[in-house]
């Protein structure tokens, strides 16, 4: 209807009462998200920007509240940024107004989400972490909660996961954890998780002493997500180094998960079977894990429906079959046949699932059995004929393939081409 221009025309104006009433009208009308992209293209972001250093608070709590209403799509906060809103919300965040502070936080927290504003205020805004960890001191939860999204945001880039850390956020962080407020429970879990995507922050956290609520909050059945988040950041921490590993496991995770596991939402179950397979690709863990019984929940998982948690589980159980020592034998030996038909049942599923990923598995799997060179494991496949058929049978299959196709390239393209030379392995040995 035409009212946006008057509008514009009494921010500018020099009377306080005009501008609080303009930027007011402004604000309650960027609330619509179809007049948002009109505001955004109208030329109202300017003298909103520079009514958000306005000396009366409530302009400028008016002027940011209106800033952050801009920011929910990403074509708008492009145009914010653009009409150099950014540099006024970074000065705005130390700010003595709580709700200023808020506005300005949240404003931050939306414009990171995109990775072109990350490289930017990386390159133009030095002091813009210093001050979001600060305010994860806030007496305001509410702020405290937003700068701390902020930087969960910012750490989708490794440069600020790094930043993070040398700015001093890790104590804040660990202190969040276990607040009684869930919103900043899960805001601070899921920065944590980002940061710990950084090798050189690994150990950091863990000395910075995250290992013990993390754990805890794998009980968080309030929250899937905050459980998500909490495992997520266990499974990082896993990944490169064995002193961290050893934490892991003294800080009690990987009894919680194997006690959770079976029991949790499906997305909580995932990320627990992704961290199983990742802490089983560790030699100097097999002990550890073997002595946890983690297979009996291994195998049970391999029967999921869904294909993540099948195949990080399966993997998982394959890797604690390779190298087996005659001091670990015992544990394969007492789970061949339970819990479910135990390993023995895994293998006979997955050689007959008709899925070459799950066949490879298997195959690898029986190949490692059979490599650890132990008489009573290697009976336990050379003695069963349903086993033997089932190798036999993918190998014939195979060959079958292979003798079908003319082209050379596309055999040596051909996963399937993998799966034979295992089944020729395999028969060798037997």
């Amino acid at each position: 209807m035409g009212g946006l221009e008057p509008l514009i025309r009494q921010m500018m104006s020099t009377n306080i009462e005009v501008q609080c009433n303009a930027v007011g009208c402004i604000t309650n009308l960027a609330t619509q998200d179809d007049n948002k992209s009109k505001i955004a293209k109208s030329g109202a972001l300017i003298p909103l920007t520079k009514l958000a250093k306005s000396k009366d608070i409530r302009v400028q709590r008016n002027a940011t509240g209106a800033l952050l209403n801009m920011t929910h799509s990403g074509e708008n906060r492009q145009e914010l940024v653009n009409a150099g809103a950014v540099p006024v919300l970074v000065s705005l965040l130390s700010n003595d107004d709580a709700d200023v502070q808020y506005y300005c936080t949240t404003a931050l927290s939306n414009i990171a989400v995109d990775e072109v504003n990350r490289k930017k205020l990386a390159s133009t805004e030095p002091k813009l972490v210093g001050q979001l960890v600060n305010l994860m001191d806030s007496p305001s939860p509410r702020v405290q909660c937003q700068a701390t999204l902020a930087l969960r945001n910012l750490a989708s880039d490794s440069g600020y996961q790094v930043e993070i850390v040398r700015s001093g956020g890790l104590p804040h962080l660990v202190q969040l954890l276990t607040c009684n407020h869930q919103p900043l429970v899960l805001a601070a879990v899921a920065c944590i998780r980002n940061i710990s995507i950084h090798p050189l922050n690994e150990a950091l956290i863990i000395e910075a002493g995250f290992l013990k609520p993390l754990v805890g909050l794998l009980d968080y059945n309030e929250s899937e997500e905050i459980q998500c988040h909490a495992v997520s950041t266990l499974r990082n921490l896993a990944a490169s180094s064995e002193k961290n590993r050893t934490a892991l496991l003294a800080a009690g995770a990987v009894d919680k998960c194997k006690e959770l596991v079976l029991k949790v939402p499906l997305s909580v179950q995932s990320e627990i079977s992704a961290c199983f397979a990742i802490l089983a690709l560790a030699d100097d863990l097999k002990p550890k894990l073997y002595e946890s019984h983690i297979i009996d929940v291994l195998i049970p998982l391999t029967f999921s429906d869904n294909g993540e948690v099948c195949g990080n589980s399966a993997a998982a159980l394959a890797n604690l079959c390779s190298r087996v020592s005659t001091e670990h034998k015992s544990y394969i030996l007492n789970n061949w046949r339970s819990p479910d038909e135990g390993i023995y049942g895994f293998l006979i599923r997955f050689l007959s699932s008709g899925s070459a990923t799950f066949e490879h598995i298997a195959l690898w799997t029986i190949l490692q059995l059979l490599e650890s060179n132990n008489t009573e494991i290697n009976a336990l496949i050379k003695e069963n004929e349903t086993i033997l058929n089932g190798i036999k049978n993918l190998s014939a299959a195979q060959q079958q393939v292979q003798s079908s196709q003319i082209n050379g390239e596309d055999q040596f393209d051909d996963p399937k081409v993998e799966l034979f030379n295992l089944t020729q392995q395999i028969l060798q040995i037997l």
